[in-house]
């Protein structure tokens, strides 16, 4: 299949129009329907039905491989022009807000310029796969030693970086704060806060839990974590956060206690680092850092 076509194909599908299409990818509204007949002769299939634009069952299956195959080239294209590229003393560090924690910003390097993107933790691997970014930091739930669950967008090597508890932030005067431990079980029937950019999203709780609680008082969809505490210490609903995150001056952190989770964070990279990404990604992984 070109790749070319796939390209066409997804940003149709994405946009549900022929035109928006033409227009995000700089071709003409002919030239897409062109594309899309091209794509549907080769697989002697309809990917697409015209009004609506809309998937097939066969063009939503397609859809499926086509969005990581396009990321696994773009990652190719992306490694082998950073070989082709003498070092240049510059390293470009994606991380999802929990991963920028104090491991990290005492390993940045002072001699390198460094430009460090805080993302969404899902947008981090096809930022690496795209070329946009050296080096990855993603975070997210876990039982003890166990590695997160990424998805399979590009060939990404993924190292551990920490571990730490977790603990629950609530207002000083809520009836649970003075407690020396919470368990998650007590808590699925409780307000929360839906912060899937900054925190650790809820459906990760329900997972954990294997419960359909946790119900969402407030969704806050920004990356600072000064904002979530807050939020928490206004009594807006609760928020898990690793113990490394202080709460607010107007709440307390708990630590939870059962079930055995902890707060992971992982290192991210495309092929073989090099110059100033090889040595901050030695340093985050260094077991006596």
């Amino acid at each position: 299949m070109d790749p070319h076509l796939l390209r066409t194909f997804v940003a149709v599908t994405r946009l549900a129009s022929f035109s928006a299409a033409a227009r995000e990818l700089g071709y003409t509204q002919s030239a897409v329907s062109q594309h899309i007949a091209a794509l549907e002769s080769d697989l002697g299939l309809p990917l697409l039905t015209r009004r609506p634009v809309a998937p097939t069952r066969a063009g939503a299956r397609l859809l499926e491989h086509a969005v990581p195959l396009l990321l696994r080239l773009d990652a190719a294209r992306a490694e082998l022009g950073r070989m082709a590229a003498a070092p240049a003393g510059e390293v470009t560090v994606a991380a999802s807000p929990l991963a920028v924690g104090p491991r990290l910003l005492a390993a940045l390097p002072a001699t390198a310029r460094v430009t460090l993107r805080v993302q969404p933790r899902d947008a981090i691997p096809a930022a690496l796969a795209t070329g946009a970014a050296d080096l990855g930091l993603v975070d997210g739930l876990a039982a003890p030693s166990d590695p997160l669950h990424l998805p399979d967008t590009a060939p990404l090597t993924a190292t551990p970086v920490a571990e730490v508890p977790l603990a629950v932030h609530l207002p000083a005067g809520h009836p649970l704060a003075h407690r020396p431990g919470l368990r998650l079980g007590d808590l699925t029937a409780a307000r929360w806060l839906d912060a899937p950019a900054a925190g650790l999203p809820l459906d990760r709780l329900r997972a954990a839990h294997g419960t359909y609680g946790f119900r969402p008082a407030l969704r806050y969809d920004g990356t600072d974590l000064r904002t979530l505490t807050a939020l928490a210490a206004a009594g807006r609903g609760l928020t898990l956060l690793p113990v490394t995150v202080p709460p607010d001056a107007d709440a307390l952190a708990v630590p939870l206690v059962e079930p055995r989770l902890v707060h992971r964070v992982e290192l991210l990279h495309g092929g073989e680092a090099a110059g100033p990404a090889a040595e901050l990604a030695a340093l985050l992984t260094a077991p006596d850092h």
